[in-house]
């Protein structure tokens, strides 16, 4: 025990006597957390909208206006034609054309419908399908209206419009802001990145300087070599949690419902899988550059297969199934469940169970490829 922690309050002074390092542990994933998480939206805002109307009457007026008072739309002109418009959307000055026909208000009351033309920009086609959603919200609160006012009185007599009102109830996240959402990923996100980078370099680092061979040949146990390299990074993962979920609390207003040793119970599993995964890089690898490489290339798989950004709901049958192997898809999972939902140890259990699977079986393949010449 006495070896262990010799070699841990080694590994310590090694991190703080390290100048460079030390900002990238604790001041880079502070940054990334802020900036990212009022970056990372799914909202889209400050669409481009234009329009054409031929009809120039009260009910296009009134259609055009409510895209003027929406805070998802920016109006950028009127033009008199369809083929105007449509050489300022190859511009890219326009991502909206709205083209109301002629008769337009004559339809309504005469066959009480009518047809309305929506160019929109798809090159981004996920931004594109969120702006349909917005237009054909602000359509059906129009026509909901317009039947109100054109429609009441049929053959003289009054007519009392019946429409179904809906009202939502919106759960976990009532003012429906992304950040809540996304913070919780994000901090789950920076803590695996420090985590995995550091430890896949850290035993790198020893070939490097040369020091490996030197420890290699003391009467230093391979477990104890393991546990005292690997312990302060565990540490230091709890550490930048800590400060995240401080962040999150203050600085975004994230809840945090459940309790939060469940979230460290879990966490403190979850890092012992990812550093094993380090372990096992830094053993294959010789030089600190290829180990950021292949971490590098492993995070970005995960990040993106994670459920983070696209949901995993919505990937191919295949993509699911390999999901199932990604760590950051539990942890991302447990800690929006906790959090946000105020989640107990029996709903996370089976991804707990999971994760401390995966992290017997990743520490036992890094272990036993660690090879400690005597």
């Amino acid at each position: 025990m006495k070896t262990i922690l010799f070699i841990i309050q080694k590994e310590f002074k090694q991190i703080f006597r390290n100048k460079g390092m030390l900002p990238i542990i604790f001041i880079l994933p502070l940054v990334q957390l802020i900036v990212l998480s009022n970056a990372a939206s799914f909202e889209v805002r400050n669409i481009k909208f234009s329009y054409v109307d031929k009809d120039h009457s009260a009910a296009s007026r009134e259609l055009i206006s409510k895209f003027e008072t929406s805070h998802y739309f920016k109006i950028i002109n009127e033009f008199p034609s369809k083929k105007e418009a449509n050489l300022e959307m190859q511009k890219g000055t326009v991502d909206v054309i709205l083209e109301i026909p002629i008769y337009f208000e004559k339809n309504l009351l005469k066959d009480k419908k009518s047809n309305l033309l929506v160019s929109i920009n798809a090159i981004d086609g996920a931004a594109a399908g969120v702006t349909n959603v917005y237009i054909m919200q602000i359509i059906a609160g129009f026509n909901q209206k317009i039947q109100t006012k054109l429609f009441q009185y049929n053959d003289a007599m009054l007519v009392k419009p019946q429409n179904i009102e809906t009202i939502p109830s919106f759960w976990y996240n009532k003012t429906l802001n992304y950040k809540t959402f996304m913070v919780p990923g994000i901090l789950v996100l920076l803590v695996t990145m420090l985590s995995l980078f550091l430890s896949s370099m850290n035993i790198v680092r020893e070939k490097e300087i040369g020091t490996l061979e030197q420890i290699n040949v003391t009467p230093i146990k391979k477990y104890q070599f393991i546990i005292g390299k690997l312990f302060p990074f565990w540490v230091i993962g709890l550490m930048v949690l800590t400060v995240g979920l401080i962040i999150a609390k203050l600085v975004f207003n994230v809840p945090i419902l459940g309790n939060i040793f469940l979230i460290y119970g879990f966490t403190s599993v979850y890092l012992i899988l990812i550093l094993g995964i380090g372990l096992f890089i830094s053993n294959h690898t010789e030089t600190q550059q290829q180990a950021m490489f292949i971490a590098w290339f492993f995070t970005v798989i995960f990040i993106l297969m994670s459920g983070l950004f696209t949901p995993i709901e919505s990937m191919p049958t295949w993509a699911q199934k390999i999901t199932l192997l990604n760590p950051i898809r539990y942890f991302v999972e447990v800690i929006r469940m906790v959090m946000l939902k105020g989640a107990g140890f029996q709903e996370i259990k089976i991804q707990l169970g999971i994760i401390a699977l995966f992290a017997f079986a990743i520490n036992g393949l890094a272990v036993w490829s660690y090879r400690k010449s005597n």
